[in-house]
């Protein structure tokens, strides 16, 4: 067993240590506070577990540094959102009966395949910011980057030059990638959860911001539609990053999932 100490400060909270535990043999470190967790909480793209201190602090929770960001390595090749899920599917051992289950941005996409491989195991499901479909079908790459990677590609422009290329017209996730998690996020981006979405058989609670523009409460009105019995709630004058923006009211839906 692998334990890395962290010491952090947290408003109202003089002095706080804590312990990120490796998990699957090295390839997951995550926070964990009390025994048999009953929260499993999965963090966005370019995030990590420390987001949800505040929201769950004092709760027995998971959180783990999905791979590639934090304490956690990366994948040793490109992998899909359904692949992560494989990766923490030993993680489920750690936890308490039928826990909550929270997936906030990508971590929402990886949360509905750890539903849909373990349909039985989880109480409850909160979506946050999870963009789970597109509004807008994909534009086409602007000319001047298709017509660079097509020069790239037989060698008429160096990599250097194609990178600052891609710096230039790709999105702020894509800029801050490289190597392999470039390559993941390339592949996170064209997948579609049309199948999970159809089969979840659990309580859904869909928590988002009506000021998110990464996620759009369009995604969320619609995913209402979409999964059988799902409730929304709404946060006024609330963005993307709910876990950070509005801890109370995460804490408090997960709570009442919680609470028979």
């Amino acid at each position: 067993m692998i334990t890395i100490i962290l010491d952090c400060c947290a408003p109202g909270i003089e002095y706080l240590r804590m312990a990120l535990r490796a998990y699957a043999g090295g390839a997951v470190f995550a926070e964990s506070s009390g025994s048999a967790p009953r929260v499993l909480a999965l963090h966005g793209w370019g995030r990590r577990s420390s987001d949800f201190r505040s929201a769950l602090g004092g709760l027995s929770y998971l959180a783990p540094d999905l791979p590639g960001f934090g304490a956690s390595p990366p994948p040793a090749e490109a992998i899909g959102s359904r692949d992560y899920a494989a990766i923490l599917a030993p993680l489920l051992e750690e936890l308490g009966e039928r826990p909550v289950l929270v997936g906030h941005s990508f971590g929402g996409r990886v949360a509905l395949h750890l539903v849909s491989m373990h349909p039985d195991r989880f109480t409850g499901l909160v979506l946050t910011g999870a963009p789970l479909f597109r509004l807008t079908p994909p534009g086409k790459p602007a000319l001047l980057f298709r017509v660079s990677r097509w020069a790239a590609r037989l060698g008429l422009i160096s990599q250097a030059r194609m990178e600052q290329i891609r710096q230039r017209y790709g999105s702020g996730d894509y800029r801050a990638a490289t190597g392999v998690m470039r390559e993941t996020l390339v592949r996170i981006l064209n997948e579609t959860y049309q199948d999970e979405l159809a089969t979840l058989d659990l309580p859904v609670l869909l928590l988002w911001g009506a000021e998110d523009h990464e996620a759009p409460l369009a995604i969320a009105e619609r995913l209402a539609e979409l999964i059988a019995g799902a409730e929304l709630q709404i946060l006024d004058g609330v963005g993307h990053a709910v876990p950070l923006e509005a801890p109370l009211a995460l804490r408090d839906a997960v709570e009442k999932m919680l609470t028979p």
